[in-house]
């Protein structure tokens, strides 16, 4: 799930379908792209419209710099500059609820960004969503971004993949943990007692589940997604994302359990992990003494740490390495998200926007801010855009997964998704409840997928 998302999680299909998303693969420039979409279209090239459109996404801040709506503005910026479109935005943090709403009484922003894949794939089956086709080259678009595929519904696209981030990183402060980059889960396990054996106090892991506007346990979610890939594969992983593979099935179950081990090292007891808001559970990482060696959390992070931390470094005072593998079968597995943005009314205004969104110059401004800790959406950007070694190398490992999946919970059915936060609320409390709260899961899932 993604930190911005009150109830939208990054970018996921069911069984089957291998997104690789356009993480920066280096070379190229920003702003060599194939022609039409993801091409190098120029915002003045999209001619001067005036007029408005409306906005609405999870982006809140204001005009603080530091913030996520300041970072959007500064995408929009030279949009509304060359075609004399105003951008009337408006943000908030339980998208879903807000599109609900906004279906209900038939009064819906012309663009917006979208809860999940799930949530689109329902919109588009309604005819509430319009697709895209028409607005750009449907082939140039899937070569600079393939995950594009999984923003189609009966073959017509019906949503961009607007930025991403890669999940499953590993935070650590180089000054406390000195023992290099694990090369497997054990061999990290061994490398954490070894570091704490000269630590008074510190825990293995921070771990924080709060969220708010009704996503709270999805930072557990991805702890798990990232168990299922790394220990079990990506087959298993997309039958349990569709809803075929049993929650009381081994493979789930073992995810469970080994999350439970890192809830049993973590920093504060379970309804402190419960009531930590995700944005603030690394902090202990900077404490004298430091109440955690390690936090998982997705390249987003840096953003809170910088926020919450303003003296912390870049690489001196934090740094990462990727989930090491479990099972050597399924060896370079990894989970990432992303921001999704559908069109609800298709006015020459929003189509000009929905064109601009996908462009090489587009995608290059939100990654480029320091410390957004944003990874673009289109390979046409330079991995020389980001703005610090810790981007960049959260960029490279995205690109060089041998295998990847988009966040799990995110395509399930809400029904099913809702339970699932839920389940790792009540693990996280009484453990011992795992056979029971699985069992739960499992029902769940009985009529979540509508069969």
């Amino acid at each position: 799930m993604s930190p911005i998302h009150a109830r939208s999680r990054p970018l996921t299909i069911a069984a089957g379908i291998v997104l690789l998303v356009a993480a920066c693969s280096g070379g190229g420039g920003a702003t060599n792209a194939p022609s039409g979409g993801g091409g190098s279209l120029a915002p003045a090239s999209l001619g001067h419209i005036g007029g408005s459109v409306s906005v609405l996404a999870v982006w809140s801040g204001g005009t603080d710099p530091t913030s996520e709506q300041y970072a959007f503005m500064q995408v929009l910026k030279p949009f509304e500059d060359a075609t004399g479109i105003t951008v009337n935005y408006t943000s908030t943090r339980d998208i879903n609820a807000s599109i609900t709403a906004g279906v209900a009484s038939g009064n819906l922003p012309d663009v917006a960004g979208l809860p999940g894949p799930g949530k689109m794939i329902e919109l588009a089956n309604a005819g509430t969503l319009k697709p895209l086709d028409g607005l750009f080259d449907a082939n140039a678009y899937r070569a600079d971004t393939p995950g594009s595929a999984a923003l189609e519904v009966n073959g017509k696209q019906y949503a961009e993949f607007f930025k991403g981030s890669i999940k499953g990183l590993i935070w650590y402060d180089p000054k406390v943990y000195t023992g290099g980059v694990p090369t497997s889960w054990d061999d990290l396990n061994t490398k954490a007692q070894a570091a704490l054996a000269n630590l008074s106090g510190t825990k293995e892991w921070c771990i924080g589940l709060q969220s708010g506007a009704g996503s709270d346990g999805w930072p557990g979610t991805d702890w798990i997604e990232d168990f299922v890939i790394r220990q079990s594969g990506p087959d298993v992983y997309d039958k349990w994302v569709a809803g075929t593979q049993k929650w009381t099935s081994p493979e789930i179950k073992m995810a469970f359990t080994e999350f439970g081990k890192a809830l049993t090292n973590s920093f504060g007891d379970a309804n402190s992990i419960i009531s930590t808001n995700f944005g603030k559970a690394g902090d202990p990482l900077f404490t004298t003494p430091p109440g955690c060696l390690f936090h998982h959390q997705a390249s987003f992070i840096t953003s809170f740490f910088q926020k919450d931390n303003p003296s912390t470094v870049a690489g001196t005072d934090y740094n990462f390495f990727l989930e090491p593998d479990i099972n050597p079968q399924f060896s370079g597995a990894v989970t990432g998200g992303g921001d999704l943005l559908g069109m609800f009314n298709d006015t020459p205004q929003a189509e000009a926007l929905m064109k601009y969104l996908i462009t090489p110059q587009a995608q290059a401004i939100w990654p480029s801010i320091p410390n957004s800790g944003a990874i673009s959406g289109s390979k046409s950007v330079d991995v020389s855009i980001y703005p610090d070694d810790i981007t960049k190398a959260a960029a490279k490992d995205l690109a060089n997964a041998k295998i990847f999946r988009f966040d799990g919970s995110d395509a399930m059915p809400a029904a099913m998704s809702d339970a699932f936060l839920k389940a790792v609320e009540d693990f996280t409390k009484d453990q011992t409840q795992l056979d029971s709260i699985l069992a739960n899961l499992d029902t769940v899932q009985s009529t979540a997928y509508g069969g």
